[in-house]
């Protein structure tokens, strides 16, 4: 009798995988868009992959759970990418009345995704195999897929949560919960009259702020603390110094004070994340040379074969160019210019991010988006939109390659086949990238009567994209506030070189989001800590964490899917 094949690359792992991975890349293209930051998918998905692969089919193996998280995390990270750069444009335009043309962009994303993984795919033995990089989220991931029948339990839990936030979600959307003086627009106020409105005595209720928090603990203190600072400790000051008014102060601060300091952290901040990956680049030059030494280049290690890598590498950079002439009306020659830099930038910044990703599990991610727009409008002589194009891919790309090797890293862990995790994920990843353009366009159409669903001044501040569009803005009429934002950026190096790992970012973010989402958020993270006290470690990654992230994606289902629906109302 014929010995039956081990499932791994099944159609239950693809299909599963495919749904999954729309899902998270709709709750994180939100999350982000609200936050700042993005979660990782994997953890999620692989909880779910073992209660459906092996509870539900009753079939399900630990390298299939793998194929599965594989393909839902690329979908998803294919979303981070675009959703910190693409709702720029949609801002920009929008001051101005414009549309914006979508194809472009979807284009330069799809192109994004094949580049990312094209690239890294060669050097998967050398890092992994040879150079044994920690990539402690893959071996995170790993536990939760070994971890048998623990894994629905937590899927139960998700469950709990994902019903619990996107019932509150409707509840306050639908403006059921309204209290005149004390709650609209999904926010609590809780100054009652007495604590003065430049000390933003309002907070959020969205379970999402919170859930944030939960999941990073300890970890997002530095956040909490940043927005502390900044509104009560810096908007007090102000106010009582006679720098500002007392009476209508609040608007008055965050415009002409700490969002221009934010954004000045936060580019600091960044930048300096991308200085501190230079040892990166040595390590993976050297990997590449040893790489090129050990043969792993040369298609002998089980990889995709070398051709398919250099067809997708071809048709990518014609995406990519297509994608820049399609936004913008430049020259051919300008277009094969652009198409060419941003082939060898992708490659290389996609080396370094994963080589980062692996030593340390940070991804510079802001920093590169802002360099890559800076370069190419010089190139471009200002030219927002083909820029835009080539900074959505060149973050896609990033984004995919750090992603390829964290979930290499877990299948190597879990015994799996290299060449079928990447013909999974070569294969559906492009999914995420139209995915997450249409989210946030939906998103975007969904303000109350016609106007802007996210950006300042709105319950999705879209931090990330509002400090490149900033800097766009600035570039392009050289009308800054230059004092302000080289302050911010001197506060931002000087955090960014602190031990406590991208914390020149978090300040920044706090600075530039409203505190009642900051307050939320670090309630999140105090109520972990207490938590973690009281119930231990492991009650905290084994009930709190999937209960956590069931209320992040419950909230943004709901968010978009109220969204769409009032965009269908309105036709």
């Amino acid at each position: 009798m014929p010995k039956s094949s081990y499932r791994e690359l099944t159609v239950a792992a693809v299909v599963l995988g495919i749904l999954q991975g729309i899902i998270l890349n709709l709750a994180f293209v939100y999350a982000a868009l609200k936050l700042g930051f993005s979660i990782g998918g994997s953890t999620v998905a692989a909880i779910m992959g073992y209660a459906l692969l092996k509870g539900v089919l009753k079939k399900g193996t630990s390298i299939e759970n793998n194929v599965n998280q594989t393909i839902a995390s690329g979908i998803n990270t294919a979303g981070t990418g675009v959703v910190f750069t693409l709702p720029a444009i949609f801002m920009l335009y929008g001051q101005s009345g414009q549309e914006v043309d979508l194809l472009p962009f979807i284009v330069a994303a799809v192109a994004g995704t094949m580049l990312g993984i094209v690239f890294i795919i060669p050097l998967r033995k050398q890092m992994i195999d040879i150079d044994r990089l920690r990539f402690p989220s893959g071996v995170a991931v790993t536990t939760i897929i070994r971890s048998g029948s623990g894994g629905l339990g937590k899927a139960k839990l998700l469950a709990i949560g994902f019903l619990i936030s996107a019932i509150w979600k409707f509840l306050l959307g639908a403006g059921w919960l309204d209290v005149e003086g004390l709650i609209g627009h999904e926010e609590l106020n809780f100054g009652f009259g007495v604590i003065p409105d430049y000390l933003y005595p309002v907070l959020y209720l969205s379970l999402m702020n919170l859930a944030a928090g939960l999941l990073a603990g300890k970890g997002g203190i530095p956040f909490f603390i940043g927005g502390v600072l900044a509104w009560w400790v810096v908007s007090p000051a102000v106010v009582h110094l006679g720098w500002v008014p007392t009476e209508g102060s609040q608007g008055l601060i965050y415009g002409s004070m700490l969002r221009p300091l934010g954004i000045g952290a936060l580019i600091g901040g960044a930048l300096v994340g991308v200085i501190l990956t230079f040892p990166a680049i040595k390590a993976a030059i050297q990997s590449l040379i040893n790489a090129g030494k050990s043969g792993s280049l040369k298609g002998d290690t089980g990889e995709l074969p070398a051709k398919v890598l250099g067809f997708g590498i071809v048709g990518a950079a014609l995406l990519l160019a297509l994608s820049a002439n399609m936004s913008s009306d430049i020259s051919i020659g300008q277009t094969v210019m652009v198409s060419l830099v941003g082939v060898v930038w992708i490659a290389l910044a996609g080396l370094i991010v994963a080589q980062a990703t692996g030593m340390t599990d940070i991804s510079p991610m802001s920093g590169m988006a802002l360099i890559t727009v800076t370069l190419v409008m010089f190139m471009l002589d200002k030219n927002i939109s083909a820029a835009m194009a080539v900074a959505v891919a060149v973050c896609v790309a990033i984004g995919q390659a750090a992603d390829m090797m964290q979930d290499l890293k877990t299948g190597f862990m879990v015994g799996g086949q290299p060449a079928k995790q990447q013909i999974a994920q070569f294969a559906t990843t492009w999914i995420g990238a139209i995915v997450s353009v249409f989210a946030i366009y939906v998103l975007w159409k969904s303000g109350p009567g016609g106007s802007q669903g996210f950006g300042e001044g709105t319950a999705l501040p879209a931090p990330q994209a509002g400090v490149l569009m900033g800097i766009i803005e600035g570039l392009s009429t050289g009308n800054i506030p230059l004092d302000k934002y080289l302050l911010g950026g001197g506060i931002g190096v000087l955090l960014g070189f602190a031990p406590v790992a991208g914390l020149g970012v978090l300040i920044g973010l706090a600075m530039y989001l409203p505190f009642s989402i900051t307050l939320g958020y670090g309630l999140g993270c105090l109520i972990q800590m207490g938590l973690e006290k009281a119930k231990g470690p492991e009650f905290c990654a084994q009930k709190l964490v999937p209960f956590a992230a069931g209320l992040i994606i419950g909230e943004a289902i709901m968010g978009i899917g109220m969204a769409g629906f009032d965009i269908l109302k309105s036709m």
